[in-house]
């Protein structure tokens, strides 16, 4: 059995890990290394951000975020298409190179709300799909009648401009 670790000792381990890490980790796997309950994961991970570190929390688990200079090239797109549409939109990117960092929607009352998505293939994009179905949770467009912005990243800069034409060719660009 794992030893248990306790209170800072913990949140240092958690750090490292995710620093080490070169995918996304989830509260479950840390849980596990840390013989404790997802549940006080999750308010680790709280206290770490409140300690700055750059913890963010994506569809497919917890990133420290190292800089990244292997995607130095970003755009914020803005789009507009239905829930059902969301895979065909996330294909359109990926399939031309470029990650999808994020959506982010405006809220009548909230303001500006963003999520980290960080897909940049076709299984992720699945996966992402995937846990929004078996959760029957809602996409943040739902709240905005479709209309929604991207942060999309790449290595080479004609890769979101591709991206950027596919979207344009499937009629899902907000003009």
């Amino acid at each position: 059995m794992t030893k248990k670790l306790i209170g800072n000792e913990r949140r240092e381990a958690i750090r490292g890990w995710l620093q080490e890490a070169d995918k996304p980790l989830t509260g479950g796997e840390l849980a596990e290394k840390a013989n404790v309950s997802r549940q006080v994961i999750v308010q680790d991970i709280t206290l770490l951000k409140a300690q700055n570190h750059p913890i963010i929390a994506t569809s497919n688990g917890y990133i420290y975020m190292q800089k990244q200079t292997d995607q130095p090239f970003e755009k914020v797109i803005a789009c507009r298409h239905t829930g059902e549409e969301t895979k065909e939109e996330l294909y359109a990117i990926v399939d031309n190179g470029a990650m999808v960092k994020d959506v982010m929607i405006e809220h009548p009352i909230y303001g500006d709300l963003k999520a980290s998505i960080m897909v940049s293939n076709r299984a992720e994009v699945d996966s992402f799909v995937a846990r929004i179905e078996q959760n029957n949770a809602p996409y943040l467009l739902q709240l905005t009648d479709g209309v929604h912005n991207h942060t999309i990243t790449a290595d080479q800069e004609w890769k979101l401009d591709k991206a950027y034409e596919a979207l344009q060719q499937k009629g899902f660009l907000v003009k």
